[in-house]
């Protein structure tokens, strides 16, 4: 039986630290049972020229203490209140309890990470008689906030720590910001710009606009007043944003098909565990998500019945029970597509060796045997709880499986071999490497990021995202 859902959520965008009233709304559903729980207004291209407005005449005169302070405060805040965060995500997501309790741990330590890193200046000072053509003066940088305002665009996946990644390392660097969360999780974006007003940050530095993204993002793309441009979501949809973003930064956080490469060598039940964590936590919706299982001939069969037997443990179901192990997808055409995708597998040759049953928006979590490196099922990016494994003969063979997607942006390997481990960190073509846990393992200061089809290169992680989202001044003293 379903858990009670809350009455209807009105909300809409934030503009100057009030809510805009629109003369149309968009619904937002709970993916369990097709519920409207939620709705927000639908902003305008207007809307957004005003929001820029209110963030692009406001220079920021917080002292590094006061920023300091104001996240801490609404890390506070949300601690407060963590159960209530992740029911709400919940609802707009279909994710479980456990996934989005995590997600609300996970923000915080971002709030706290960025209020720590407000006190540390990374500007340096520098000599100037080093040198025959130098003289005897003191150069020295500072960092300062990009003089225009940063654009955010966060996807569904992870309503509220996406959120966190792009808005408090932006913030906390002295930036304005307008944000435009995913229309189909706004919710937890909007309550989370009202805890930060609540903890004293000046609303001029953070608007939220919702309502379609075509018409948001297009008017934000084309404001010569957005300097920077921050993006998680689909290769193809970054793609199209860094043509149109033009002579501006820009960093993007984009998809990947990322490889759990399991070794001969590894203890095989550790492994299964590790792999169904990896490919089924926050119901395959990462881009982190394992979705190549790459496990060596000699331990293959072995390998694949442990990892069924740790999949059927997964308790699929009601994301607001608390027993529940995997909710749903975002909506129900994304578990069809899913579903198509594991069907082409199977017609390509490939076999379902546990799973793979759709009901609405829920796809449970499948193992899919026999499945070659060229298959669609893992060259294209399957979002959702799908574990295709693939054989290879030895190591050059696994990077080489590896390196073949046009993605690079995580991987994991699992052996107990040092010398083995340091080649794969070498060979693989992957922005992160991690041995022994999953992709998709980071801590939220550390730098993260993709190649290829991942990205550009520009790293994520509260640190490196505050260098990103500042300039450097460097200035000399005569003495």
């Amino acid at each position: 039986m379903s858990q009670e859902v809350s009455a209807v959520r009105e909300d809409g965008p934030r503009i100057g630290g009030k809510r805009l009233l629109c003369e149309s709304s968009i619904d937002v559903r709970y993916p369990h049972t097709g519920e409207v729980i939620g709705t927000v207004g639908r902003a305008s291209a207007a809307d957004v020229g005003q929001a820029l407005d209110f963030a692009e005449g406001f220079r920021c005169s917080l002292s590094r203490y006061e920023r300091h302070r104001i996240l801490v405060r609404a890390r506070e805040l949300i601690e407060a209140h963590a159960d209530e965060w992740a029911r709400l995500i919940t609802l707009e997501s279909g994710l479980c309890l456990r996934d989005t309790s995590h997600e609300v741990r996970r923000t915080c330590d971002v709030l706290q990470c960025a209020a720590n890193q407000v006190l540390v200046e990374h500007g340096g000072v520098y000599p100037a008689d080093v040198t025959r053509s130098g003289g005897a003066r003191k150069i020295f940088t500072v960092t300062e906030p990009l003089l225009g305002v940063v654009c955010a665009i966060t996807p569904f996946n992870h309503p509220l720590n996406q959120v966190a990644h792009k808005v408090v390392p932006a913030v906390a660097s002295g930036n304005r910001v307008v944000l435009k969360p995913s229309e189909k999780t706004p919710l937890s974006a909007l309550k989370f710009a009202d805890t930060l007003y609540e903890a004293g940050l000046p609303p001029e530095m953070l608007q939220v606009v919702t309502g379609d993204p075509a018409e948001l993002v297009g008017a934000l793309l084309d404001d010569p007043r957005v300097s920077m441009v921050a993006f998680t979501g689909s290769s193809t949809i970054g793609k199209r944003i860094a043509d149109r973003s033009g002579y501006r930064r820009i960093i993007l956080e984009l998809g990947g098909i990322d490889p759990a490469i399991v070794c001969d060598d590894t203890d095989l039940a550790a492994a299964a565990e590790l792999v169904a964590r990896g490919a089924y936590g926050n119901s395959g919706q990462r881009c982190t998500a394992i979705k190549r299982v790459l496990v060596q001939d000699a331990v293959a069969e072995e390998f694949t019945e442990l990892l069924v037997e740790q999949t059927r443990r997964w308790r699929s179901g009601d994301p607001l029970d608390p027993a529940t192990d995997i909710g749903t997808v975002i909506d129900e055409a994304a578990a069809k597509h899913i579903e198509d995708a594991v069907a082409a597998g199977t017609y390509e040759g490939a076999e379902i060796a546990c799973g793979g049953i759709r009901s609405g928006a829920h796809y449970t979590p499948t193992v899919v045997a026999g499945v070659t490196p060229g298959m669609a099922l893992v060259t294209d990016e399957v979002f959702g709880p799908v574990a295709p494994i693939v054989r290879f003969a030895d190591d050059a063979d696994a990077i080489r499986i590896a390196n073949s997607s046009r993605y690079a942006l995580s991987a994991s390997v699992l052996t107990r071999n040092l010398n083995r481990a340091f080649d794969f960190v070498t060979g693989l073509h992957a922005g992160n490497v991690n041995i022994a846990e999953v992709p998709g393992y980071r801590l939220e200061s550390m730098p993260f990021g993709g190649l290829k089809d991942s990205g550009l290169g520009d790293k994520e992680g509260v640190v490196e995202a505050m260098r990103n989202y500042t300039t450097v001044k460097t200035c000399s003293l005569p003495w």
